[in-house]
């Protein structure tokens, strides 16, 4: 396992955000992560990224980071996107993403700008790194919040929503791009989805969540005719 989360716990208050949670992501793997919103998603990329702080254990590489700070655990390897793009709109596409080269894992200042300029043409920006990022359509946004996330060299990739507020054409591109991370650039990912059909078509394992807890864990085919997982997230519907 790269990552494994044991026991995890987050309170807000007397609200209980994550609960008791545990499991785990092999290397090289796409792990999907699902349920109704207020269910802990956001939270848990919280906890693995050094944001929040909860009780339990998080064990990345071997490595325990329960207590890291967040530059820590991105230079150990772990990089994130967000559900809203977090760019500086006021730089272009290729000062946001040198900011992800220099901040995350040690490189050769040599090796910096080759880095820069492999991650925008592999995620499609080539030609417009000098638009500013305030200037971009929302799935340029997205491509450029990625691209910053990929020049830190992670070893485990993790996507909060990153499909929202796409037409189906650019999420199929994305669904696209996200196979030649995980394949060609053999990173692990860690993908929160609302899109059923996105989640099983990408990821070998998926985890629902309900409330902080964990109500299933398996492969899409089995998750998606679980009768708890139909009875509190998908509906008869589905």
């Amino acid at each position: 396992m790269l990552l494994r989360v044991n026991n995890v716990s987050m309170y807000f208050g007397r609200l209980a955000a994550v609960s008791d949670l545990s499991f785990g992501v092999e290397e090289g793997e796409v792990f999907g992560i699902a349920g109704p919103n207020g269910a802990g998603k956001t939270t848990l990329f919280n906890l693995i990224t050094g944001i929040y702080r909860g009780s339990g254990e998080i064990i990345f590489n071997d490595t325990s980071i329960q207590s890291w700070q967040p530059y820590r655990i991105c230079h150990l390897g772990i990089a994130r996107t967000f559900q809203i793009p977090q760019l500086f709109l006021s730089l272009p596409v290729y000062q946001n993403v040198r900011a992800g080269a220099h901040f995350g894992a040690r490189q050769k200042s040599s090796d910096v700008k080759i880095n820069i300029e492999e991650v925008i043409e592999f995620v499609g920006l080539k030609g417009k790194e000098e638009v500013s990022a305030a200037n971009l359509k929302l799935l340029d946004k997205k491509l450029t919040m990625l691209a910053t996330a990929l020049a830190t060299k992670p070893k485990l990739l993790l996507l909060d929503e990153p499909i929202s507020g796409l037409n189906p054409g650019e999420a199929q591109f994305s669904v696209e791009l996200f196979q030649r991370i995980n394949k060609e650039l053999n990173i692990t990912i860690v993908i929160i989805e609302h899109f059923m059909k996105i989640l099983t078509q990408l990821s070998k394992r998926l985890m629902i969540l309900e409330n902080g807890r964990q109500i299933c864990c398996d492969t899409p085919a089995a998750v998606t005719c679980d009768k708890r997982v139909i009875e509190s997230y998908l509906g008869d519907a589905y």
